[in-house]
């Protein structure tokens, strides 16, 4: 019988992408309003927190940062737990359940439950789903893996485009609360289709890995960090510490830092490994400094670029329909998943061209083109925030809109390669916690963004040419180091050559 495909791919390509489209919309849709959120004055019409800017940018980097660095736990608990299949179903119900407390009127207290219940739901789903896209593919040189992984990330940001419009103009308009909760139905509606269509996945992530004395002793292990997380919790609650949201934002970028160089001291140095995997596991260690690096730029696009969207860009167009005479601000979160959803077929069939001929840039290279392209996206804003203070007026869309293209096509190169890429290089029964790093990487990016863009968001717009500066110059830095290293950095992932097109 001939395999079911999808688009030229296995048909558990679509269960996967509908699965992560509707997770990106509740992710998306709550990322377009939370700073917003938590900076709005609690006694508006449409209360908010009532937070300063810096410590919303705080709050959105632990949050962001929380929900991929418990990808890394949220791996090990598919591999050797209860697989990667239940944890996407569980993920997803975590995540429903999560949008629906915020929903819930009341004090803060039940605000960050919630967005604690979303940390656990993202860090289940989000690298199993990606783990098990990976198992359809067999072999590492099939020459469309790439392209699977491209058109599964255009799946992300199909629902990260909707969410914004719809979210975004709930949320600001009329209800934050509301907007919150109307993500939560829409994951709901995600784990319905995951759930009847899941036999498509065949037989990948079924079992996890592991005797029963080892899941055992796994489960265990699990409690007693529960219990020690909930104690944690309970102590920073009482205010018994007295730390605030910065202070505890640079506490846990230390902690994550720490959790990385452990991890990868752990593997390279300990851990059962041949030589060629010990590369690969080095080349994956490489990608997460550069991943983080890109992400610390990219994702102010909820902080410092969306309060600049906010202050400073003009927003009269389709303003009448709005009690409030702008648009929204949160629709320019919008921009980058419209550019992928353009964008990404069109890089999906290059690498796949380029690799038939056997000139594809390897990853090393890919990620420094992305970083320079980041950084160029800053050079952008910078000139803007420039404009507005020599004019004293706000600048157009158009300066956000080509910032996020460079930030795309830059986030092209580097997060469905990076996905694919280690999933292809990590040994067989550390995949699940490898890419689990991946999403770690995200985490400190995430965490760094939120720091760096509630500061920059909270400054007077004649500092912001100088901070975007600073962050564009960290970026070309940062890439231009990545391509002169890509030739030795390809030769530790000791790869097979995909066979020439006939």
């Amino acid at each position: 019988m001939s395999e079911k495909t999808w688009l030229g791919h296995p048909r558990g390509l679509a269960t996967l992408f509908f699965t992560e489209m509707w997770e990106r919309f509740t992710y998306y849709g709550m990322r377009a309003i939370l700073v917003f959120f938590l900076a709005a004055a609690a006694t508006e019409i449409n209360p908010g927190l009532g937070l300063t800017r810096e410590e919303a940018g705080a709050i959105y980097g632990l949050y962001t940062g929380a929900v991929y660095l418990f990808s890394l736990p949220g791996g090990w608990i598919a591999d050797r737990l209860i697989g990667s299949r239940r944890a996407v179903f569980w993920g997803g119900l975590f995540i429903a359940a999560g949008n629906f407390a915020l929903a819930i009127p009341g004090p803060a207290a039940l605000f960050f439950v919630g967005l604690a219940i979303i940390v656990v739901g993202v860090g289940l789903l989000k690298p199993n789903v990606s783990a098990l896209v990976g198992t359809l593919y067999e072999g590492n040189a099939d020459v469309r893996r790439d392209a699977g992984f491209s058109i599964f990330y255009m799946g992300i940001n199909l629902g990260a485009a909707i969410a914004p419009f719809v979210v975004g103009a709930i949320g600001e308009n009329w209800s934050w609360r509301l907007g919150f909760g109307a993500a939560g139905v829409f994951m709901l509606g995600g784990v319905i289709q995951y759930r009847l269509t899941e036999h498509y996945l065949g037989s990948g992530g079924l079992a996890p890995a592991g005797t029963p004395e080892q899941r055992r002793a796994g489960w265990r292990l699990l409690a007693i960090a529960v219990v020690a997380l909930l104690a944690v919790a309970a102590v920073l609650a009482s205010g018994l510490v007295p730390v605030g949201p910065s202070d505890l934002a640079k506490m846990a970028g230390v902690a994550m830092a720490a959790v990385a160089i452990g991890f990868f001291g752990y593997m390279l140095l300990f851990a059962d490994l041949t030589r060629i995997e010990r590369g690969r596991v080095a080349v994956i260690a490489i990608l997460f400094l550069s991943s983080a690096t890109f992400w610390a730029g990219f994702e102010q696009a909820a902080t410092s670029l969306n309060l600049f969207a906010q202050d400073y860009t003009d927003r009269a167009l389709l303003g009448a329909w709005f009690p409030s005479g702008e648009h929204p601000a949160s629709w320019y979160q919008a921009a980058n998943p419209v550019y992928i959803i353009l964008f990404a077929p069109f890089f999906a069939a290059l690498w796949v061209r380029l690799g038939r001929r056997n000139l594809d840039p390897a990853a090393p290279a890919k990620f420094g083109l992305a970083l320079i392209q980041m950084g160029l996206g800053f050079i952008v804003i910078m000139f803007a925030a420039q404009l507005c203070v020599t004019s004293g007026a706000k600048v157009a869309p158009t300066w956000l809109l080509l910032t996020y293209l460079l930030h795309t096509t830059g986030e092209l190169c580097l997060a469905p390669v990076g996905m694919s890429n280690v999933t292809r290089l990590a040994p067989p029964r550390y995949v699940g916690q490898l890419m689990g790093t991946w999403f770690l990487g995200l985490a400190v990016g995430n965490l760094a963004a939120g720091l760096i863009g509630g500061h920059v968001g909270g400054s007077d717009i004649k500092d912001m040419p100088d901070q975007f500066l600073s962050v564009a110059l960290l970026g070309l830095g940062a890439g231009g180091l990545m391509l002169l290293i890509s030739k030795p950095v390809k030769k530790l992932m000791a790869l097979p050559a995909a066979p020439d097109a006939k």
